[in-house]
């Protein structure tokens, strides 16, 4: 009774829950990289430090300052997009091997018995 209900739980509700496990590790992932916040503010200035934002000062310190905060865009840009990208790809991967998990879920209850079965026919690795 007690393997019955093994492989009851195996194809029910474990199989449930290792779905619900997988989605969760696929949240946490958009989650830590915040791909929406990243789009969002992608040509915003990145640790804008130096660049003045007072409109005082002569026509050259107003023109370095807007340089300044342009470089501090396309900064922000590529990091930003270099992290989108890398989000991306991580999720991706994250999605096959979540799939390949998912569809070898069913067949490891059944591992041991084929194992069993070639060690008696005597497959070596």
């Amino acid at each position: 009774m007690f393997i019955v209900g093994l492989f009851m739980w195996w194809y029910t509700l474990g199989w449930k829950k290792v779905w619900q496990i997988l989605v969760q590790k696929l949240i946490a992932s958009e989650d830590f990289f915040s791909i929406d916040l990243l789009l969002g503010s992608l040509f915003a200035p990145f640790k804008q430090i130096s660049a003045a934002s007072s409109t005082d000062g002569n026509f050259q310190v107003k023109l370095q300052a807007w340089f300044d905060k342009q470089f501090s865009r396309v900064v922000g840009a590529i990091v930003r997009i270099v992290l989108i990208l890398t989000g991306t790809m991580w999720m991706l991967v994250q999605v096959v091997v979540d799939i390949l998990i998912l569809l070898s879920w069913p067949l490891l209850p059944i591992l041991p018995i084929i194992g069993l079965i070639l060690a008696i026919g005597g497959w070596t690795l």
